[in-house]
């Protein structure tokens, strides 16, 4: 039945044409965005970096700054950013020259823990040393920021400047040579700084390796994995120290940095060749002196052997070893096994008629044995009262 138009309602119209229409309405509202349709997800910004520091090391810059792990939205970040490094200048009036800044560096997000110490990104910016030597006060401003994404870059850090000057030239060897009671440090002292400076003292930095990891090749720390990172240890005004606050069977690295003093401020060299070393006890504690041997008697008519000694005042020490001998001048043979743990002990297995020998030898917990003590006779062939 046809309307007053002439035309069939919707209904009333054949099947194929019905459904050819529904199709064609459902694409037009398609084309036209309806609301609730889904939206490709945005690139994860990560947050702004405001931390960042900057100082003088060497012929170079450092930054420290910590890396965002959350997005501008608060979303955890599933992977380390990769982060860009600008570098910039100021105007001959002081001010900031934004239009300056030039992308020095990248690190990709998966080489970030190459550059984490302590929780913050560490980067050290080169600088030529020529360029230190001619522009003495240079100052350069520094901004980073991180991506997660190719397609969008976190805001800008905060700003930082630092003024740089010529330093004093790398020391070219750092010789360690472990003894009992230290870390020998010795290195050869340079004349003068760069710029002309004397070298004013000098910093001696210490940090300590994952004993499970492969010692660094030729010295290359930049490889190294480490346990605690390199820390100033402590000033020193000659070209030598003695590090006496060291633990044997650990591997520690040591650098030295020269420094000069710039209108009042400390300004350290780049870090010396390294000297990595892992210092093992081979020193025993000293011979126990003043052994003395007591014979006494006993309740069943018997005899026995009373020895003492002084005590040994090593930090380590473990214990004693007692050594018998039925003839002067030989060694004897260790009277027991297990270490004595105090500078006494009384000697039951002696008969009567016979004479003994006793020297004492002082063991530590690395196993170092020390040499014996002069040997103290009990002599039992004399007729008791």
């Amino acid at each position: 039945m046809e309307n007053r138009e002439g035309r069939r309602s919707f209904a009333q119209l054949p099947f194929e044409r019905r459904v050819l229409g529904i199709l064609f309405s459902a694409l037009a509202l398609a084309g036209c965005g309806a609301p609730g349709e889904p939206q490709p997800p945005s690139p994860p910004v990560p947050s702004a970096i405001t931390d960042l520091t900057a100082h003088q090391q060497g012929h170079g810059v450092q930054l420290v700054f910590t890396l965002p792990g959350r997005t501008t939205a608060g979303e955890r970040l599933a992977e380390p950013p990769a982060t860009e490094i600008f570098r910039g200048e100021l105007k001959t009036d002081g001010k900031l020259d934004n239009k300056s800044f030039r992308l020095v560096y990248t690190i990709p997000g998966e080489l970030s823990e190459n550059y984490a110490l302590a929780g913050k990104m560490q980067f050290t910016d080169a600088i030529p040393a020529d360029e230190l030597r001619t522009n003495p006060g240079l100052r350069l401003v520094y901004r980073v920021r991180t991506r997660a994404s190719k397609k969008k870059n976190s805001a800008d850090s905060n700003t930082v400047a630092v003024k740089l000057y010529a330093v004093a030239d790398k020391i070219p060897s750092l010789a360690a040579e472990v003894t009992e009671n230290a870390v020998e440090l010795a290195w050869p002292a340079p004349v003068s700084a760069s710029g002309g400076e004397a070298v004013a003292a000098y910093h001696i930095y210490r940090g300590e390796l994952d004993a499970n990891s492969p010692a660094p090749a030729d010295g290359d720390l930049a490889a190294a994995k480490w346990k605690n990172p390199l820390l100033l240890l402590a000033p020193a005004e000659s070209n030598s120290y003695r590090d006496t606050f060291f633990e044997f069977g650990r591997t520690y690295a040591y650098v030295v940095r020269s420094v000069i003093i710039v209108d009042g401020d400390p300004i350290e060299s780049d870090d010396s060749a390294p000297a990595v070393v892992t210092p093992r006890d081979t020193f025993p504690p000293a011979v126990p002196q003043n052994v003395v041997a007591a014979v006494l008697p006993t309740a069943a008519g018997g005899q026995v052997v009373d020895l003492s000694w002084a005590i040994n005042v090593e930090p380590d020490l473990a214990g004693y070893r007692i050594y018998r001998s039925e003839k002067e001048g030989e060694p004897g043979a260790v009277l027991r096994t297990e270490l004595l743990a105090s500078p006494a002990y009384r000697d039951p297995s002696v008969l009567s008629g016979h004479r003994y020998w006793y020297s004492v030898t002082a063991v530590d917990r690395a196993g170092n044995e020390s040499g014996r003590s002069d040997a103290a006779l009990a002599d039992l062939s004399e007729t008791l009262p």
